[in-house]
């Protein structure tokens, strides 16, 4: 679910205060992963 979420980001559907608190960490991880720290806004 964390990809999926991290993939909707990437592609600017979703912003990361989209993602539901529960998985918001690993979402998170994804992004870092991938060097895409700036869409992290929090």
């Amino acid at each position: 679910m964390a990809e999926l979420y991290a993939t909707l980001i990437i592609k600017g559907s979703r912003t990361y205060q989209d993602v539901p608190k529960l998985i918001r960490d690993k979402v998170k991880q994804v992004l870092i992963d991938l060097d895409l720290e700036e869409l992290i806004q929090e």
